[in-house]
């Protein structure tokens, strides 16, 4: 029996209340706001809406969404693992190698925003360029990258809550995804960032509560002085192969430099190829894509840094002390590759209360994740697969409803799979460890595919196959020539993983030239790509509207165009009025684009190189005094990501959260007309108003960029100019 059955600290019932009981409540908040964004801001649910927020995410928001999406079951306990394994270098090489991705990722974002600015999913944009040979190969691997995180989540999540109450790991993986299912279907990509911003507040707050007792207030620890005496004391009592000197407290550590590089590879996969940071990025308003997603990422790197640092030093320090949940046994290799050492650090160090704090903050990784998967998924599904092959004409009700459907089968498909994981043996390091092979042979021809007006559709098609091929054979050959068999726990080991995962991500450096030089380079017009057209979202605006009595009109031409929405026609007319504003802010992006290149490859070197390499090659073991300003130094990191990432969505928002509690106020004391009153003599702040101008610019972005002739064009009728471009 494993230790982790012998000891378990909570009720399994609690299991089911969190689990539950939160999701519930989670989906019954976010069922209320989505009301209340609707009534007061008219945030109506049409199928844009839905799948990118309205495109006018600002870019606090977007960080908060970003660190949350980040914020997996794996970020919390691979990197505590990760320390409890190898020391500090474990926290700081998990964070800073899947933290450049993020900042990286910026620059495709606002390509993607730029070039292609109504496309709802990267795979879109594949498509409009090299057709659907190309577009079905790069699905295959966008989605793959979608069920390995969401395998990730489910296997990780459910074997916590099953470390910490006892609940049947099987009832976990079908039970984790209902609340998520439940506030995702009312809400969309909305929800997600608003559920995102939640979740990260309370998971801020709980890892303060943690690293403030390990660090300043338990009688168990208490301070950095006291941790540091007691990590330095394994150097001795149990030394870290591979360690500098067999100390826990120094960065040059052979397993975790591996770690580092499988890290680094892996995560280009699950940023560049998952289309839930796509959703985000076309959901975020074009000023906000880049700024968004490097204060995203620098704000993420605190998380993993801290609470890997926090627990797993915590871990090592408790293991061997009666604090430990199943003190005098220790924790067993497959508890510790599943994840526990946090779970089990928390209630070390804070009994009960330690356990029921990291099943909530399991509970929210998994779930504010999972959220962003599964709008990315029904995504693909909605307009890549329905829209682009079996009805380009649906209107969005139709998509709604397709969008509702997958979201729904996608979520309990991977409940199915992630049992059938469990059964296998298969845990969430594995996983975690195993994608860069899977995947990282797409991340270079993906990233070309907007970089890159020479890579040509045999490029694109036929590197992913290959280099994945290639990934596989090589890992499988290493753990053959090395370890003799080919088996689960072989496969696992350092060398072979780092082999796969090194040849996935660089052999396309090889075989994309290549495949350009044989089959010539393609001269591809970006302007192509703004011809991917948003959703017509006027039946839906009709019907959200009629209740409210809006005035409606016909347009001209006797009444042979649809009825249009007071919405649609305000929309309309203030896009007239800012259209030439809107040219002149594309020219300024473009050139803000090539400044804010310049800080994310310094931000990305400065995380791949310049930091931690001379602390590894120094072999430095930390001093007292090191150690204590390191934590210093992650506390003040901490605070900024929550100035980042909670004070700052409040402070962008405050308008729209007045106007809303001004409405609710209204509504209370029976004055609703007033809220009629000022929608009617304020539209231009009304959410679906600001929605549709965006719209109507980017009709106005396409036509001007067919045209190539720099002119700059007012058409009375946009709709019709467009369709003629067409």
């Amino acid at each position: 029996m494993s230790s982790a059955a012998q000891y378990v600290p909570l009720p399994q019932g609690a299991g089911y209340a969190v689990v539950v009981g939160l999701g519930f409540l989670f989906s019954a908040g976010m069922v209320a706001t989505t009301y209340c964004l609707k009534r007061y801001n008219k945030e109506i649910m049409t199928a844009e809406e839905f799948s990118t927020a309205g495109r006018s995410v600002k870019p606090f928001l977007l960080s908060a969404a970003v660190v949350s999406s980040w914020t997996w079951a794996a970020t919390l306990l691979t990197s505590t693992t990760q320390v409890y394994n190898n020391g500090v270098s474990g926290g700081m090489f998990y964070a800073c190698g899947a933290t450049v991705q993020i900042i990286l990722f910026s620059c495709l974002a606002i390509k993607g925003k730029e070039r292609a600015p109504c496309a709802h999913t990267y795979l879109e944009i594949v498509k409009a360029r090299y057709g659907k040979w190309t577009h079905s190969v790069m699905s295959f691997w966008g989605f793959a990258t979608n069920v390995l995180v969401t395998a990730m989540l489910l296997t990780g999540g459910s074997a916590v809550v099953n470390d910490l109450t006892g609940m049947n790991v099987v009832a976990g993986c079908l039970l984790l995804p209902l609340g998520v299912v439940i506030y995702t279907m009312f809400g969309g990509l909305k929800a997600t960032f608003l559920t995102d911003y939640a979740h990260t507040v309370a998971v801020l707050v709980i890892l303060l509560v943690f690293a403030f007792n390990t660090f300043a207030v338990s009688d168990k620890l208490g301070s950095p002085g006291i941790v540091w005496e007691k990590i330095t004391e394994l150097a001795f009592t149990k030394p870290r192969e591979g360690n500098q000197d067999g100390s826990y407290l120094t960065i040059h550590s052979r397993s975790g430099g591996i770690f580092f590089v499988i890290n680094l590879v892996g995560n280009f996969g699950t940023v560049f190829l998952d289309n839930g940071y796509f959703n985000k990025a076309f959901a975020s308003d074009p000023a906000a894509t880049m700024p968004g997603y490097v204060m995203g990422g620098l704000a993420w790197f605190a998380i993993p840094m801290f609470c890997s640092t926090t627990l797993g030093l915590t871990a090592l320090a408790l293991e061997d002390t009666p604090y430990w949940p199943s003190y005098p046994n220790k924790m067993t290799s497959a508890e510790v590759t599943a994840g526990l050492v946090l779970p089990n650090a928390a209630t070390a160090l804070l009994g009960k209360s330690g356990a029921v704090m990291s099943l909530i903050l399991t509970f929210l990784a998994v779930t504010s994740s999972m959220s962003s998967e599964l709008i990315a998924v029904s995504t693909i599904f909605t307009y890549d697969f329905y829209r682009g092959y079996i009805d380009p004409n649906a209107s969005g009700k139709k998509l709604m409803l397709v969008s509702h459907a997958s979201l729904c089968v996608f979520a309990y498909v991977m409940a199915g799979f992630a049992i059938g994981l469990y059964y296998a043996g298969i845990s969430m390091g594995y996983l975690y460890e195993l994608m860069g092979i899977i995947i990282g042979g797409a991340v270079l021809p993906s990233t070309m595919t907007l970089f890159s007006k020479r890579q040509n559709w045999a490029a694109a098609t036929f590197t992913p196959p290959i280099a994945t091929a290639l990934a596989i054979m090589a890992w499988l050959v290493t753990t053959k020539t090395k370890f003799g068999e080919i088996n689960v726990d072989n496969t696992f080991e350092d060398d072979s993983m780092l082999t796969g995962n090194v040849v996935a991500l660089c052999s396309p450096l090889i075989i994309i030239p290549i495949l350009t030089l044989v089959f010539k380079p393609q001269n591809f017009d970006w302007n192509l790509l703004k011809l991917i057209s948003r959703v017509d979202e006027t039946e839906e605006l009709l019907e959200a509207e009629s209740p409210l009595q809006v005035d409606l009109e016909k347009l001209s031409d006797g009444g042979m165009h649809p009825v249009k929405s007071q919405i649609t026609i305000t929309a309309h007319e203030i896009a007239l009025l800012k259209a030439e504003e809107f040219a002149e802010e594309s020219q300024r992006l473009n050139k803000a684009f090539k400044k804010g290149a310049c800080v994310c490859v310094f931000l990305a070197l400065s995380l791949i190189i310049l930091w931690p390499m001379p602390m590894y090659g120094s072999g430095y073991i930390f001093s007292r005094q090191f150690f204590t300003g390191w934590i210093v130094v992650l506390f003040i990191w901490t605070f900024i990501t929550c100035f980042i990432v909670i004070i700052g969505p409040v402070w962008e928002g405050r308008y729209g959260i007045a106007y809303t509690f001004r409405g609710i106020y209204w509504d209370l004391t029976g004055q609703t007309w007033k809220l009629r009153q000022w929608q009617n003599d304020n539209p231009e702040q009304m959410h679906a108003v600001r929605s549709q101008v965006s719209a109507e610019l980017a009709k106005i972005n396409t036509i001007q960029g067919v045209n190539q002739d720099g002119g700059y064009i007012t058409p009375h009728n946009i709709d019709e100019e467009l369709d003629e471009k067409k």
